[in-house]
């Protein structure tokens, strides 16, 4: 197949065009993950994630910058929330990794929500695919910045990053977070500010609570200043980046990266499932109006969406073509 010997060749254009295809749901795009996907398994994936103005896509910019230094490529996915108007990307966070654009080692794609939750875009973990069949030796995705929901980055990324910076609330009501869950690394950002201590602190206290054993990784909390301090910021990148590779490298030393691409295929094989079983049965139900019939019925108190949801399952269970 042509696109996918373009795709292995590292061919811009033809992974852009199907990540878009992929984005819009052509037939076409499927086709394509299906004959790359055994190439694929190579790539560092790493997820940064945390609350709207953390500093997420800055951080972003200096450790593509730092991977680059090392010689390594990068692939990089911003989730964007959907413009209102054309259903595509608000491109806010790719501005602001303009610097890369012209660097052929570096990929730089947005993608919108679309309405989907946990901070990700549903055409995410296909796009993670085109770029490692690309040849990318690390991968970040970089969520859309919801607030502690945003835990879907765990079922796609080796490496978790959570971004914090002090000042933003209740640091114990981010502790009760789900977000605060997932982190294999935590970055306090922007930790020249007032309130990094007690973050810090917070943060600690939570981990503590984790009850780790001795042989288990334990999140290291990394503090970077600010990056009109161009030494120091630098400084702290570095020590970000190797944080990160001492993850990776623990994750390959104790057998447990198996498990995190094992979560991953098992996440996609839900996906998967639920296009081509779910999908196809709620859009019959749409076009053939009964979804409205059964709308009214429950409004209406004569059933209930469970028996309604029942009745469907029974009937298409037993003639998928119901």
């Amino acid at each position: 197949m042509e696109k996918v010997k373009k795709i292995r060749e590292g061919d811009v254009r033809t992974a852009t065009r199907v990540i878009r295809n992929l984005e819009d749901n052509i037939p076409e795009a499927k086709t394509t993950i299906k004959h790359i996907f055994p190439y694929t398994g190579k790539a560092h994936v790493i997820g940064v994630t945390g609350s709207p103005g953390a500093g997420k896509s800055t951080l972003i910019d200096s450790i593509i910058a730092s991977y680059r230094e090392k010689g390594k490529t990068v692939g990089v996915l911003l989730v964007d929330p959907t413009s209102p108007f054309t259903g595509g990307a608000i491109l806010g966070d790719r501005i602001r990794l303009q610097r890369h654009t012209e660097d052929p080692g570096v990929f730089v794609r947005s993608l919108a929500t679309r309405g989907a939750l946990g901070g990700l875009s549903k055409a995410v973990g296909d796009a993670i695919h085109v770029l490692d069949v690309m040849g990318k030796d690390v991968v970040i995705v970089e969520t859309v910045g919801t607030g502690q929901q945003e835990v879907e980055i765990i079922n796609h990324a080796h490496t978790v990053i959570v971004v914090l910076i002090p000042g933003m609330g209740d640091e114990i009501q981010a502790i009760k977070a789900g977000i605060m869950e997932i982190a294999d690394i935590f970055i306090i950002n922007k930790a020249d500010r007032e309130g990094t201590g007690k973050l810090y602190r917070d943060i600690m206290m939570m981990l503590d609570m984790a009850g780790f054993s001795k042989n288990d990784w334990r999140p290291p909390i990394l503090r970077v200043e600010s990056i009109f301090v161009p030494e120091t910021f630098k400084e702290k990148v570095k020590e970000v980046s190797e944080t990160i590779q001492r993850h990776y490298d623990y994750l390959l030393e104790r057998g447990l990266l198996g498990n995190r691409v094992r979560r991953k295929t098992l996440h996609e094989l839900n996906e998967a499932l639920r296009a081509c079983i779910l999908e196809p049965i709620l859009n019959r139900l749409v076009a053939d109006g009964e979804l409205e019939r059964m709308a009214d019925r429950c409004l209406k108190k004569e059933t209930d969406p469970y028996s309604c949801a029942e009745e469907v399952a029974a009937r298409c269970l037993k003639d998928p073509a119901a």
